[in-house]
């Protein structure tokens, strides 16, 4: 698990989450680049904005991070 800023990973994986961008940005290359390759069937943006909305709901750290 990787821990990363809640704040930039929300806005990551719903604004840009089609692209595996929140993904590279957790440091889970293969995840963003699967999700890059697929990024054209529209799939990679549903899952994107659901992880994004989970990630919402997870408690941060004294440092505003979470782990993903």
């Amino acid at each position: 698990m990787n821990e990363v800023n809640k704040v930039i990973y929300i806005v990551l994986a719903l604004f840009l989450g089609g692209f595996g961008v929140h993904k590279f940005y957790a440091r889970k290359t293969g995840m963003g680049l699967l999700y890059l390759v697929f990024c054209w069937t529209g799939i990679p943006q549903i899952i994107a904005i659901i992880g994004g909305i989970l990630a919402i709901f997870k408690p941060a750290d004294q440092h505003g991070n979470i782990l993903v």
